[in-house]
This record gives C-alpha cells, sequence and structure tokens, in this order.
C-alpha cells in the first residue's frame, strides 16, 4: 500500500510558515540598512548599538531579577504542590488540582485584568512586586505540572527501603527523593524562566512606573520604530530560550 505524502507536505508548509517570519528577523538583524526593505550587507552595527541603549540593559536587569526570583519560588511551591497532589487523594486535593491547571487553560489577558483588580482592591502599588506575584501565579502550574508528571513513575518503594536502613524521612526526602526528582524539577525551573522572561500581556497589566521589563521596552520600541535593534535584541533572546527550552526537554526525556 503506497503511503501518501499528503501529511508530509502539509507539515512542512505549516513549519515553513512559523518559522520563515523568525529566519527573516534573524537575517535582518544583521543587515546594514536602518529599513528592512532594503538590503545593504552584512553589519554586526545594530548589535554593537544594543550595548550603548541604557533602558534597554535596565529592562533586561528587571526581567532577569523578576524571573529568577519567580522561578525560585515557583519551584519551592511547584515541588510541594506536586509532592501533595500525588501524595494525597482527596475531593480537597481535586480542587487543589483544579487551582493548579485553571491558568493554563485561562487566557493571559483576563489573567492580567483579573490581577490588576486584586492589587488595586488589596492597595498594592504596582511595581517588581507586584510583576513578580504575577510571575509567579503562572509559573507554578508548569513547575507543578513537569514534576507530577515525574512523581506518576517514581517508585517510593526507594524511599520505604531508605527509612527501612534508618533514615527519617527528612534525610530520605533530601538525599533520595530531591536527587532523583532534580532533573524534573531543573527541566520545571527552566521552563518557568522561560515563560517569566518572554511574558508580556500579563506583564503589561500589572507594571507600574519604572519596572519596565524587556517585553514591554521592545513594544515600546516598536510604537516609536527602532526595528534593527529589535531584530537584533529579538534574535539574542530566540537563542536564549531555544537554549532554554531545549535543556528543559533534554531533561525532561531523562526522567522518563
Amino acid at each position: 500500500m503506497k503511503h501518501s505524502r499528503l501529511p508530509l507536505i502539509i507539515t512542512m508548509i505549516v513549519l515553513i510558515f512559523f518559522y520563515l517570519p523568525i529566519l527573516v528577523l534573524v537575517i535582518n538583524s544583521f543587515n546594514a540598512s536602518r529599513f528592512g526593505s532594503t538590503w545593504e550587507g552584512w553589519s554586526l552595527r545594530w548589535y554593537e548599538r544594543l550595548w550603548q541603549e541604557r533602558e534597554i540593559w535596565q529592562a533586561l536587569e528587571n526581567s532577569l531579577i523578576i524571573a529568577f526570583s519567580a522561578t525560585l519560588v515557583s519551584i519551592v511551591l511547584g515541588s510541594t504542590a506536586a509532592f501533595a497532589l500525588h501524595r494525597y487523594q482527596s475531593r480537597l486535593q481535586q480542587f487543589h488540582y483544579t487551582l493548579i491547571y485553571t491558568p493554563l487553560v485561562v487566557p493571559e489577558i483576563l489573567m492580567g485584568i483579573s490581577l490588576l483588580l486584586f492589587f488595586a482592591a488589596a492597595g498594592m502599588e504596582l511595581g517588581l512586586f507586584s510583576i513578580f506575584l504575577a510571575h509567579v501565579t503562572f509559573c507554578i502550574s508548569y513547575v507543578a505540572l513537569v514534576i507530577l508528571g515525574r512523581l506518576q513513575d517514581f517508585d517510593f518503594s526507594i524511599i520505604e527501603a531508605a527509612q527501612d536502613l534508618g533514615a527519617n524521612w527528612w534525610t530520605a526526602a533530601w538525599k533520595v527523593l530531591l536527587p532523583l526528582l532534580a532533573p524534573g524539577i531543573i527541566a520545571g525551573g527552566l521552563l518557568a524562566f522561560t515563560l517569566s522572561i518572554d511574558d508580556f500581556v500579563i506583564t503589561f497589566f500589572v507594571a507600574g512606573p519604572g519596572s519596565t521589563t524587556l517585553p514591554i521596552r521592545i513594544y515600546s520600541m516598536i510604537k516609536h520604530g527602532s526595528p534593527p535593534l529589535i531584530n537584533a535584541l529579538s534574535s539574542i533572546l530566540l537563542v536564549v530560550t531555544f537554549v532554554a527550552v531545549w535543556l528543559s526537554q533534554r531533561l525532561t526525556g531523562e526522567t522518563q
């Protein structure tokens, strides 16, 4: 029976549709021309210009501060949430799972608006701390589900064996459970870091004066017209994002 090549052709068309604009953006980041409509030769001038843009580096600093802090908190809360969901079965845990899963399916614009209303009702000043809380809100879900997937195949008889040999619960958790879950925890952390540093919609609603992150800064640059710098900056972000996602997939694969 002859196999149809139509699925392969459709897949290739879809991949080209998605990745060709990205390839054009990366190529234009090396274009010496100020406008992407004309090609004036290869150049690194726009990457060199990035070093002189103080506002971009300040926005990057804010993004990194938020991403690292949100990732660390999400790893702790997400790991404990995943362990509780896997270890204990009750109606309360079903409600707990709903709370963890909801941020994954709720549109970002609704989360941004709801968080903004909550911060306003609580009288909280918008800034880096409000962005941090917002990012933790959705990063926990991703970390918890990644670790939960690892726990579903975890053999808890290893913990029981460690306890039979004289280890208490905390020793067994620190020296046995945590090392075995480390690849899944790191994979969830890398995913949370990538989502945090790339987030725009939720951050746009909860950011305040002086707390501009890199995605918001890029949006501002688009409105004021700086396409070459945006191309160079976006290319760097693409490389960082792809590396983080690749590492996350590798670590997730090792836990299977």
